[in-house]
C-alpha cells in the first residue's frame, strides 16, 4: 500500500460535512414549532369544552359553557362581585404575590448563597428550612392566623415562606454546582474573593436561582388561593369561595381562568428574564 505524494490527496474523496443551520435560526424554528403545538392544544381544549356543554355531557351547574363564562366575566368586570370589582380582586392577589416574591428574593438569595459557600451556615439553616418547607401551607396557616390575625400580615408571611424555601435552596444548589476548575483558574490568575464571587460564583448560580424563582411563583400562587379562601376579604381566591357558596360555577371559572392567566404571564416574564440575564443557558 502506497501513500500519495501529496497528503491532501487522501482527503479528495471525502465528502464535505453538511452545514448546520445557525444556532439562533434553529432555536427560533424550535420555538415557533412549540408555540404552534401549544396554540393547537389550547384550541383543542376550548373546542372540547364547547362540545361538552353543547352536547349536554355535564349540567351547567357543574360545567358552564364558554359563552356563560364570558357573559359572567363581563358582568363581574362591570358590576363587581363579593364586595369588589374584578380589577380590585385581581390587583389584591397580584399585590400579595409580588410582595411575597420580593421578600423571598431579598432573603432567599443571600441566605442560599451563604449556605452554598459556608458549611456552618448550611448545616445550621438547612434543617429548619427543609422541615417547614415539607409541611403543607394549610397546616401552619391556622398558627399564622392565631399569631398575626386575619389581616394582610398572616397572608404575606405565608406567601413569603412558600417562596423563600425554593429560592434559597436553588441559590445554594447554584453555588454548589460551580465547577472547581473554574474557581481554581480564577484564583491562579490572582482574583480576590470579591471578584471570585461577583465574576464566577454569582453568574454561574444565576440559572439555578431563576429556576427557583419559577418554582416559587407556582408555590406562591397555590398558597395565595389557599390563604384567600380562608382568611381574606378581597382577592381572586376570596371571590372563588364566595361564588362557590352560592353555587355560581361560572364565577368560579372566571376566577380560575384569571389565576391561570396570571400564572401564564409570570411564566412568560420569567422566560424573558432568563433570556436577558442568562442567555448562555442551555448553550454551553
Amino acid at each position: 500500500m502506497t501513500l500519495a505524494a501529496d497528503p491532501r490527496a487522501v482527503f479528495t474523496h471525502v465528502q464535505p460535512a453538511a452545514r448546520r443551520p445557525p444556532a439562533n435560526r434553529a432555536s427560533k424554528t424550535v420555538s415557533s414549532g412549540t408555540l404552534l403545538i401549544s396554540t393547537i392544544t389550547l384550541l383543542a381544549l376550548l373546542a372540547l369544552w364547547f362540545v361538552a356543554t353543547q352536547l349536554g355531557w355535564a349540567t351547567p351547574l357543574f360545567l358552564p359553557s364558554p359563552a356563560e363564562v364570558l357573559t359572567q366575566f363581563q358582568a363581574v368586570a362591570l358590576d363587581g362581585y363579593a364586595d369588589g370589582t374584578l380589577l380590585q380582586h385581581t390587583l389584591a392577589s397580584l399585590g400579595r404575590i409580588l410582595v411575597a416574591l420580593g421578600i423571598g428574593v431579598v432573603l432567599g438569595v443571600p441566605i442560599g448563597l451563604l449556605m452554598g459557600l459556608n458549611r456552618w451556615v448550611r448545616g445550621t439553616l438547612s434543617v429548619p428550612i427543609g422541615l417547614y418547607w415539607g409541611l403543607p401551607p394549610l397546616a401552619y396557616l391556622p398558627l399564622l392566623i392565631i399569631w398575626l390575625g386575619i389581616g394582610e400580615s398572616s397572608k404575606i408571611v405565608l406567601l413569603s415562606l412558600s417562596t423563600f424555601a425554593p429560592i434559597c435552596f436553588s441559590a445554594q444548589a447554584g453555588v454548589r454546582s460551580v465547577p472547581v476548575e473554574r474557581i481554581n483558574a480564577a484564583l491562579s490568575l490572582g482574583a480576590t474573593r470579591l471578584q471570585l464571587f461577583t465574576n464566577i460564583i454569582l453568574p454561574s448560580a444565576l440559572p439555578e436561582i431563576l429556576t427557583g424563582l419559577r418554582i416559587a411563583v407556582a408555590a406562591g400562587l397555590s398558597c395565595l388561593v389557599a390563604a384567600e379562601l380562608i382568611a381574606a376579604r378581597s382577592g381572586l381566591g376570596y371571590m372563588i369561595m364566595s361564588a362557590a357558596n352560592f353555587l355560581s360555577t361560572d364565577v368560579v371559572f372566571v376566577g380560575l381562568i384569571l389565576i391561570a392567566v396570571l400564572a401564564f404571564l409570570f411564566a412568560i416574564g420569567m422566560r424573558w428574564l432568563e433570556r436577558k440575564l442568562v442567555p448562555w443557558k442551555g448553550k454551553i
